[in-house]
């Protein structure tokens, strides 16, 4: 049975790192240290709690002028998020370092999320929802994002995986491999990793590109920036391969975004 909560008692809740995190509830002074997670907030109608975004929160294109901007995600200014006075700080286990959550966490409640794949997503989604008094909407927006996905899988049930090689950085060439969120979302996306047997984000050569012969090179808007310049360069390894630039955003970030994802890799596959 749960009980009504008020907002005078903390809310005590696990987050994904399985951490105990006593959130004051609900939180009025929101820090998000993940562009994904800040969009997520937002959407769920709480931009106005949101207080101080990182320097890479581009969406909406508000967050930055509504919210103080703390650093990157791999560099906090403490001293900014110290005068914001922050009730909880939501971040996320790759994306931001462990040293500056530890000193966050000394503080203040740091709720921190760890996503590998599309259930995680899913459920960061309905956990921020709850922790922040926007439980509903975010229920609706996960299943929502679930039943896109769903419908996803149903067209192309009848298709065979197309091997493909994805790639987040050039000079050092370097793919999303497996134990990514890239990578589950490539396999939803009907493709298979043509790095499958390499793990996380590892740098490769050209020839061992040459040797993989993936039917598809998919090249990343983000974390590098490439472009149709760039497609030519792969074309000239892998000549019988079809090289696309992709959105990054649709399959990388995993906040409300991920309403656009399905619908993309349909047109995409």
């Amino acid at each position: 049975m749960e009980f009504p909560i008020t907002p005078s008692l903390p809310l005590n809740v696990t987050d994904q790192m399985e951490r105990r995190v006593a959130v004051p509830f609900p939180p009025q002074r929101i820090v998000s240290l993940v562009p994904s997670q800040t969009e997520l907030l937002f959407d769920l109608g709480l931009g106005e709690k949101v207080v101080g975004v990182t320097k890479f929160c581009i969406h909406p294109a508000e967050a930055r002028t509504k919210a103080t901007v703390i650093g990157g995600t791999k560099n906090f200014d403490f001293g900014k998020i110290a005068a914001l006075k922050p009730d909880l700080i939501i971040g996320n286990k790759e994306e931001n370092y462990q040293d500056g959550v530890d000193q966050l966490a000394a503080k203040y409640p740091v709720w921190i999320s760890d996503i590998s794949n599309l259930s995680e997503a899913l459920d960061m989604i309905r956990r921020v929802g709850f922790i922040t008094g926007a439980k509903e909407k975010a229920a609706t927006l996960a299943a929502e994002i679930e039943a896109s996905f769903a419908r996803l899988a149903a067209s192309a049930a009848d298709e065979t995986l197309v091997s493909a090689a994805y790639f987040i950085w050039r000079k050092p060439y370097m793919v999303a491999a497996t134990c990514t969120f890239i990578d589950g979302m490539l396999r939803r996306a009907g493709f298979a990793n043509a790095f499958a047997g390499q793990s996380r984000y590892p740098e490769i050569t050209a020839e061992q590109l040459a040797t993989a012969a993936p039917q598809r090179i998919l090249l990343s808007s983000e974390p590098y920036p490439f472009a149709e310049k760039h497609v030519a360069e792969f074309q000239q390894i892998c000549p019988a391969a079809k090289v696309d630039i992709v959105d990054g955003e649709l399959f990388s970030w995993y906040g409300s975004r991920l309403l656009k994802s399905a619908a993309y890799f349909s047109q995409l596959r």
